[in-house]
């Protein structure tokens, strides 16, 4: 590391989002992981709880002090369950810590909104007016320079990436947009539950939190945004027996007369420069196979003139583009340094 590296923690190293944040800013040539951080296993060490970092990381876990953190770091990833952010946060940044937090507790702009679909208290009106929504690919700009952002979450990263611009083109019916998601289990996290257990999961394939799901409001709100009038979908997740990705497939009824051709090239024109967002040629559609372990999301399409309906393909790794790789693309574009910086991992295949 240089005398320059950037000083972080990641609060929350024992989950999945944080190891994965680790196994990122290990090798990030502008970081160095000055603390990390469990409420639940403060003390231990962490390649205790994950073998695969014995003598490539040997630090041990401390505990949640935001003082201490403050003492060590200059900025702060909250890998947390829910509602653990929304108390936690306002402490971090009254410490002049800068903040990115994964769990989703600052993402809907209306704490009403957040009470209905996260059953939790409303969180601090003032760290969520500080709050910046961290989707680079359509608010970069909103994100550089800033001292907290809220990383979005895994559906709706790949849900927004794929339905933005053929929404903001004008080019389909707001009101009539499905998006039918599938993610791997390792969205659930790393704690054990019943409807995680391998014998439940395995040779299965379920819906969950239909019409419910807490990520809804957020494709709203970010599509209603761009829109600039209301937008209502209907979303529903699904649970399918593998470890990561994420696959959206999105339907709404066409305004226009398009073919596959205009879109690819509608995608490839408002994602130009975009290193993370791969836009398939016509006629071929992505997998989630294709972006595992990476921060891409790759995005197909199909025109059906029968229906006059489109049926748009979007894919991530929901660990890392829907995740902790996505922070870090935050952590860069904040900082001022190449989006891409530590970033650059070709999909593992197969």
């Amino acid at each position: 590391m240089t005398e320059a590296s950037l000083k972080v923690a990641i609060i929350g190293s024992t989950g999945y989002g944080g190891v994965e944040l680790i196994r990122i800013l290990l090798q990030h040539p502008q970081v160095e992981i000055a603390s990390v951080i469990s409420a639940s296993s403060a003390g231990e060490p962490i390649a205790a709880g994950y073998p695969h970092l014995n003598e490539i990381m040997c630090d041990t876990l401390d505990g949640v002090d935001p003082k201490e953190i403050a003492s060590k770091a200059e900025l702060v990833f909250t890998a947390t369950p829910t509602g653990v952010s929304a108390k936690l946060v306002p402490q971090l940044l009254a410490e002049g810590l800068k903040v990115i937090d994964l769990s989703g507790d600052f993402r809907l702009k209306d704490s009403s909104d957040y009470v209905k679909w996260y059953k939790h208290d409303p969180v601090d009106e003032d760290a969520l007016e500080q709050a910046v929504y961290g989707l680079c690919e359509w608010y970069g700009e909103q994100v550089q320079g800033q001292s907290f952002i809220s990383n979005p979450g895994c559906y709706a990263t790949a849900a927004l990436l794929g339905m933005a611009p053929i929404l903001k083109a004008g080019l389909i019916d707001p009101d009539s947009v499905i998006i039918d998601a599938k993610s791997g289990v390792s969205g659930a996290g790393r704690g054990v539950n019943l409807g995680v257990h391998f014998s439940e999961l395995n040779e299965n394939f379920k819906a969950y939190k239909v019409n419910a799901h807490q990520h809804t409001p957020e494709i709203e709100q970010v599509l209603s945004e761009l829109h600039g009038k209301p937008v209502t979908l209907t979303f529903t997740p699904h649970l399918v027996p593998m470890t990561r990705g994420i696959m959206c497939t999105m339907y709404a009824k066409l305004k226009a007369q398009v073919s596959n051709e205009d879109l690819v090239k509608l995608y490839q024109e408002q994602y130009a420069g975009r290193r993370f967002v791969r836009i398939r040629p016509a006629g071929t559609y992505p997998a989630t196979k294709e972006v595992y372990a990476s921060n891409y999301c790759d995005i197909g399409f199909s025109v059906d003139e029968r229906t006059n309906r489109v049926t748009i393909l979007s894919v991530i790794d929901n660990v890392m583009k829907g995740a902790a790789g996505q922070a870090v693309q935050n952590l860069n574009v904040m900082m001022g340094w190449e989006e891409s910086t530590g970033l650059l991992f070709t999909p593992v295949y197969p």
